[in-house]
């Protein structure tokens, strides 16, 4: 064992050392040269390699000498091998398989006990993957990396004797962190964690532990959209609904929510306002402030709950915009006008039945000689504005999935465990914020599912199914899958070439009586199928796949894919985030951070220790910002305004608030220091509230706040 040479600078006597290696572009070739004085060290220094190259590492054979020792350990890839086949063939499945990760990967470090020296020495190490290495942003993800510190779980544990909520805590970790995505961990390992100290602590104890100003100086409309839903509306915008929900702040404004629907089918914010009244000016403003903000892109369609103050605002703003009635609402109303409990289900299911129109209008009339109603406003007025309601006639419309304003209610109920009535502006903005930062918080979980593995091949059209699972997000292919299935079922009865395209005419196993037209046009491979559901809902129905299969079609052609439900629909942003992170920058910021932890962990225990860290800290601190000072300049324009009444429909007192407030940095938003010495100004935009909407052309990170004048003052 003579030929091992042992060079100083390569070995890993502890954590620390691994924790302050720099994983340079040339260090797979030193890797070889590496020595650990024990077993633990040498697999934890892998798992480092592991998550700065986007993949996790796991511990494999192990070879033992005759007196049972360990002499030599394998490391390979989280890919590796296979899943078993019987978990392919499983039949009656009671849930969806978890995404196969399983690639049969044979990267790995191997490690063995060297005698002569006393170390472990790397022997063999092979760095070929057979699959694509997660984002950085992502391989912190995997499971074997996502571990709570001791000084996150000391924090945890001492928050939660505080009663502060686990939910709750998390969002704090997540601020101290600078975002969900660099916790480290998620949710459901901090939950874990907890159970895990809960059982170390006997007894039940541990389970008891569970803007612009009016005349008279009063706000009187609100609205922001930060640069992230910008770039989300540019995306997804297409589709929007809104709606106002009530008793969210001390002042009663009815909040609204401007949402959409992102890759992941999740319901995304575009914007929101607080608003003095719902008058039909008011809407009419608060559409036109989402207009500037978002450059000018108008929806092609709008879902509200048909409030009359918001149809003429719709109808003033966006003339051209399809609008749609929430079926949930109409269904209520419906109840409430007919009075006859019979009425409802059948009115039901004629506005949502995916009839041709001349099969409703005789349905429609059939339903209202039934019960008599002919003369009833409420009936009169419905069927006039059926293009507003029935399905019939907004097939091949597209909305996005949106039937009901339900989403937004939903969003209601979320922003509730967020806000409440006794926050004022200020508090209620900032948990807003919050809520929305945990909705995006689960987005990004969404783009881990659908990048880290394959779900498992279900049927029998097994290359279009692949294909649409590598291009679809994870909860779209789910959506689509079916369709697939269903295809089986179809029959071609005819086909037609005429010269400008090809008809095939489907039908359903067993009911010829009942078809589809299916227009190929080869040149353009463009299909369009009468159902509309392509163009109603983005995705190609049972009819088309039937005709790609019969034409042994094998991905699924451009025309009939849209952009929106792609695992890809973001990277055409150059910065989805609207900022940038320098590589470097972080590297040494998360080195930082965990070296501050451990730090913390020790030095809390004594009073003096703690002192004396915090002494050192803010002097560090006092000395660098004062050198960077120079480069923060102040910024004008901020516009004060006074609290607004207590809504009138409340019968509140109508006083605005006159308790003294601290000062608080509108930067920050921390209290005692201002914007000029806030230390984050470089690092954080600016929310200003000024006469104009502020916007940025060239797509940073922007925050849109808009408030409106009280013209009658």
């Amino acid at each position: 064992m003579s030929d091992y040479i042992i060079e100083a600078a390569y070995a890993v006597d502890s954590v620390q050392d691994i924790t302050s290696l720099k994983l340079s572009e040339n260090f797979a070739k030193e890797i070889g040269k590496y020595h650990f004085s024990t077993l633990q060290l040498a697999f934890d220094f892998y798992m480092k390699y592991s998550k700065s190259k986007g993949f996790s590492a796991r511990k494999s054979k192990t070879f033992k000498n005759s007196s049972g020792e360990i002499y030599r350990q394998m490391f390979v890839c989280h890919r590796q091998g296979f899943r078993m086949e019987k978990y392919y063939t499983m039949e009656k499945r009671k849930k969806e398989p978890r995404l196969d990760t399983r690639t049969g990967c044979e990267a790995r470090m191997d490690v063995k006990f060297v005698p002569e020296i006393g170390r472990w020495h790397i022997f063999y190490f092979s760095d070929e993957h057979n699959h694509d290495l997660l984002d950085t942003q992502f391989s912190a993800m995997l499971p074997v990396h996502r571990k709570m510190s001791e000084a996150d779980i000391m924090q945890m544990m001492n928050m939660l004797k505080s009663g502060i909520s686990t939910s709750q805590i998390f969002g704090l970790l997540a601020s101290q962190a600078g975002g969900y995505e660099f916790v480290g961990y998620g949710p459901r390992d901090m939950y874990n964690e907890i159970a895990r100290q809960r059982r170390q602590i006997p007894g039940d104890t541990a389970r008891v532990l569970k803007k612009l100003e009016d005349m008279r100086g009063l706000l009187h409309n609100l609205f922001w959209s930060d640069g992230i839903s910008q770039l989300d509306y540019r995306l997804f915008g297409d589709v929007i609904a809104f709606d106002a929900t009530y008793k969210k702040n001390k002042y009663s404004c009815p909040l609204v929510i401007f949402s959409g629907v992102n890759h992941h089918n999740q319901t995304t914010v575009f914007a929101a306002a607080l608003i003095a009244d719902e008058t039909t000016d008011t809407y009419v403003w608060l559409l036109r402030q989402l207009m500037f903000a978002m450059k000018g892109k108008t929806p092609t369609s709008i879902i509200t709950d048909g409030a009359m103050a918001i149809r003429n605002a719709v109808r003033d703003v966006f003339p051209e915009v399809r609008h749609r009635l929430c079926a949930w609402h109409l269904i209520r109303n419906a109840t409430s006008n007919v009075g006859n409990p019979s009425f409802t289900p059948k009115f039901r299911k004629i506005m949502t039945g995916d009839y041709e129109i001349p099969v409703f209008k005789r349905k429609w009339v059939q339903l209202i000689e039934e019960f008599g109603i002919e003369d009833k406003p409420w009936v009169i007025n419905m069927y006039e504005e059926k293009h507003m309601w029935a399905t019939a006639y907004l097939r091949g419309k597209f909305f996005a999935g949106f039937r009901t304003t339900s989403r937004c209610e939903g969003l209601h109920s979320v922003v509730g465990r967020y806000v409440g009535s006794r926050y004022d502006l200020t508090s209620f903005v900032e948990h807003f914020q919050r809520c929305v930062a945990h909705m995006r918080f689960n987005e990004f979980n969404a783009d881990y599912e659908s990048t880290c593995g394959v779900p498992v091949m279900q049927t029998c059209i097994e290359l279009l199914e692949r294909y649409a699972a590598e291009l679809y997000t994870h909860e779209i292919f789910l959506f689509f899958r079916p369709f697939f299935s269903r295809a089986g079922s179809m029959r071609v009865l005819n086909i037609d070439n005429t010269d400008d395209c090809i008809k095939y005419i489907v039908c359903k196993h067993g009911r010829p009586d009942f078809t589809w037209t299916v227009d190929f046009r080869q040149e353009e491979m463009i299909f369009m199928c009468t159902c509309l559901r392509m163009e109603s809902f983005g995705i190609p129905c049972e009819n088309i796949v039937k005709v790609l299969v019969d034409r042994d079609i094998r991905e699924i052609p451009r025309s009939l894919v849209l952009d929106r439900w792609t695992k890809k629909v973001k990277s055409a942003l150059n910065d989805p985030c609207g900022f940038t992170r320098d590589a470097v920058v972080i590297s040494r910021q998360s080195a930082l951070v965990e070296f501050s932890k451990q730090l913390a962990a020790v030095a809390a225990k004594v009073p003096e220790r703690y002192e004396e860290t915090r002494d050192l800290i803010m002097g560090l601190y006092s000395s660098y910002k004062a050198a960077d000072e120079g480069d923060n300049q102040p910024h004008s324009g901020v516009a004060r305004s006074s609290n607004p009444y207590v809504h009138p429909t409340t019968g509140g007192s109508g006083q605005p608030s006159k308790k003294k407030k601290r000062q608080r940095c509108s930067v920050c938003q921390m209290e005692g220091h201002k914007k000029t010495t806030c230390p984050w100004q470089k690092d954080i935009d600016n929310n200003v509230i000024e006469n104009e909407a502020i916007g940025s052309d060239d797509g940073d990170m922007c925050t849109e706040a808009t408030v409106e004048l009280d013209s009658d003052s």
